[in-house]
This record gives structure tokens, C-alpha cells and sequence, in this order.
């Protein structure tokens, strides 16, 4: 009588490769390719908003979030796939920490509560995304090694400025300015002056800039150096001009 023993090993070989299979199919290596859309302008600014799940993609843990258009149109459970994801999760998960930290604290120059801050990813010209389904959830995932390291820079700014601070990007008339150390934007009892301050204490990271929209509204926010972005972007990450409040 034949030993069960061969049976038992093709059995075990052929579950093991069933098992394989399906991880590889979860984390969407064995599905088939979704076509490649490209959303928003090809002038425009558009922006990616973490919100801190990740999830396994193609192999890699990557960032999930937000995506806003040059239009305002914003698209939810949104993957972040390629150059710097590590770096996106990183930086969200530091100003998270640093959320912890110091809000519920006072400003020591206008006496005001702090406020959340928020990172966003700012991409100039159109994102390239495909859509995708992990563990049952439908994402647009963006193909970030598809896109130029130059158009690719890193923000922060008040949590709740974040949508006007990508239509200021995207408004005819605005421009980038430095707030110099002495400008008394820092003393102004409001959030403004509040989130002007607070960009300058995240450590390693840029901070001390503004947009200022044509209306004169300001909008503060920082600059993170290991998402530098290039040209396309210089206007937003290091500015050459100072602002100087009229009053």
C-alpha cells in the first residue's frame, strides 16, 4: 500500500501556494492594472492631506488621506504610493506628537490657546492616480514616482486653513512672503498670530512663511526641508519677500 505521506506533501504545497496568492492579490501585486488618470490642471496646485491610517499597498505601508484639487474639489481615501511615503508618514506622525504637546498650551507673546496643525503635500500640475481596491475598500492611489521630485513640496499650517491655503496657491494675485522675527503679526490676538508663531516650533523644519492673498488675508504656514519640492515651487518654499502688516 502506497505511503499518504507524497498525497499529504502535494496537499501542503499546493495551500501553501494558495496562501502565497492571496497575500500577493491583497496587496494588489497580482491584480490588474487599473488605467492611469491624471487629475487637476496642469497649471494648477493640488494637494495631498494625511490623516494618519496606512495601509499595505503593492508591498509597501503607505500614507492615506486626502486629495485636494486646484478646484476645491476634495477625494477622499486617497494612497500615497512611491517617493516619499516613509517621509509623509514620518512628518505626519511628528506633528501629531507635536499637536500633543502643545495644544491646550497658551502663545507666550499673544497669551492665546494653541491650535492643531495639519501637514499637506502639494503637488504642482496634475496627479497621476489609478483607482484600486484593498481589503474591500475602493482608493484613487497616486503614483508618486510618476511625478517629478520638483513639483512634489511639503506644508503645514492650521488644521482648518488648509483648503484656503491650497486656494491661495491657486488665486491669481498671491504671493509668498517671509514674517520677519520682529513683526508684530506675532503679537496680534487672533489665530493668525497664534499659528505665525507656532510654525517656527516644529524642529528641522521650515517655518517664518506666509501666503498673502491679494485681499491681504495671511495665511502662516511652514516649509518641511526633506520634501523641498524644486522651481515649480520656490515662490512657496522660500520666498524672497518680506511681509510688513500695514498696521
Amino acid at each position: 500500500m502506497a505511503s499518504p505521506r507524497p498525497l499529504y506533501a502535494v496537499i501542503g504545497a499546493v495551500v501553501t501556494v494558495i496562501v502565497i496568492l492571496a497575500a500577493l492579490y491583497a496587496g494588489g501585486l497580482l491584480r490588474p492594472q487599473a488605467p492611469l488618470r491624471y487629475l487637476g490642471s496642469p497649471l494648477g496646485y493640488e494637494a495631498f492631506v494625511p490623516n494618519g491610517q496606512t495601509v499595505n499597498y503593492s508591498g509597501q505601508t503607505d500614507p492615506v488621506g486626502d486629495l485636494i484639487l486646484n478646484n476645491g474639489t476634495t477625494i477622499h481615501d486617497v494612497i500615497w504610493d512611491g517617493q516619499y511615503a516613509s517621509t509623509i508618514i514620518n512628518n505626519h506622525n511628528q506633528i501629531v506628537q507635536l499637536n500633543g504637546q502643545f495644544v491646550g498650551q497658551t502663545d507666550p507673546v499673544n497669551h492665546q490657546p494653541y491650535v492643531p496643525l495639519q501637514d499637506l503635500y502639494v503637488i504642482k500640475g496634475q496627479v497621476p492616480v489609478e483607482q484600486a481596491t484593498v481589503n474591500g475598500q475602493t482608493y484613487y492611489v497616486i503614483e508618486a514616482n510618476k511625478i517629478n521630485p520638483a513639483d512634489i513640496a511639503g506644508f503645514y499650517t492650521y488644521d482648518k486653513w488648509v483648503s484656503n491655503f491650497v486656494a491661495a496657491m491657486n488665486t491669481p494675485g498671491t504671493y509668498a512672503a517671509v514674517l520677519p522675527g520682529n513683526s508684530p503679526v506675532f503679537q496680534w490676538t487672533n489665530t493668525t498670530g497664534t499659528v505665525a508663531y507656532q510654525t517656527m516650533l516644529l524642529p528641522g523644519l521650515g517655518s517664518g512663511r506666509y501666503v498673502v492673498l491679494s485681499n491681504g488675508t495671511i495665511i502662516p504656514y511652514g516649509s518641511y526641508i526633506n520634501v523641498p519640492g524644486g522651481t515649480p515651487l520656490l515662490n512657496f518654499t522660500a520666498p524672497y519677500k518680506v511681509y510688513n502688516p500695514s498696521s
